[in-house]
């Protein structure tokens, strides 16, 4: 399995990192994928990847939690680092209206800045979108001239959106938020194209059932598999063999 949005490099993962990933190995979980958010993040992410080279791969890009006044000279840093680093996409980037509409606007610019970075380089984008699907969509299919590809992580929306998503060329990444009891995800997942999902833990966040509100951990991913194999009837085997092959193909990654 690959937990394709794990943020193992933040502090919350000091004391005990090795330990985390030797879980994750021994739940079957053998690659890790690691997005940025900010200028802080980028040496603990690189350090976290060089440190299990094997199993941890990098992104780069800006949050949009983390856009400011500052966004021009940030993206600049940014943009900079894929001439310096082999990453595997652009992320996590999106936009998020759920605690502050402030820099609405600069969220915008740096979204669309960073989607068209993912056109000229070639590599997929993972979006994180909160409270703004809409605006997201409408950017995206704005942008969208056929070689746009990626991942709306942290999936926990309707059929609908998911259909939506996927018109797009864009996959859906499962995470916690589809074991919990009140999410309406058991409503959801059994539509889903299955060719379209991914997982993710989104660690050290969105812990799924039986963990809600302790630390997420990549070994976690296990349980969002077997959750997805209940919902859709198949063994945890085929949804480990489906989101692997979607993870392989969607960030280049060799089996």
């Amino acid at each position: 399995m690959i937990d394709t949005h794990a943020h193992i490099y933040a502090s919350e993962f000091d004391q005990d990192r090795e330990q985390v990933v030797q879980r994750a190995l021994d739940q079957g979980i053998d690659r890790i994928l690691l997005p940025n958010i900010d200028l802080d993040s980028i040496q603990p992410m690189l350090d976290t990847e060089a440190a299990f080279p094997h199993i941890c791969r990098s992104m780069m890009g800006l949050h949009p939690c983390y856009v400011d006044e500052n966004v021009d000279s940030t993206l600049e840093v940014i943009r900079g680092w894929f001439d310096k680093h082999s990453f595997i996409a652009v992320g996590e980037i999106g936009i998020d209206l759920y605690w502050d509409k402030t820099f609405r606007a600069q969220q915008e610019q740096a979204f669309v800045t960073q989607l068209r970075w993912a056109k000229q380089l070639d590599l997929p984008v993972v979006i994180h979108t909160r409270d703004s699907i809409k605006e997201t969509l409408a950017l995206l299919e704005q942008e969208q001239d056929g070689s746009l590809r990626g991942v709306f992580h942290c999936f926990g929306g309707s059929i609908e959106e998911a259909k939506a998503i996927n018109a797009l060329g864009f996959h859906l990444g499962l995470g916690g938020v589809s074991t919990f009891k009140n999410g309406g995800m058991d409503k959801v997942i059994p539509h889903l194209d299955m060719n379209y999902v991914i997982l993710e833990t989104d660690c050290p966040y969105l812990a799924p059932v039986p963990h809600r509100g302790k630390r997420n951990e990549p070994a976690y991913t296990a349980l969002v598999a077997s959750r997805i194999a209940g919902l859709r009837e198949l063994s945890v085997e085929q949804v480990d063999s489906l989101t692997t092959h979607n993870a392989e193909t969607l960030f280049s990654l060799k089996p």
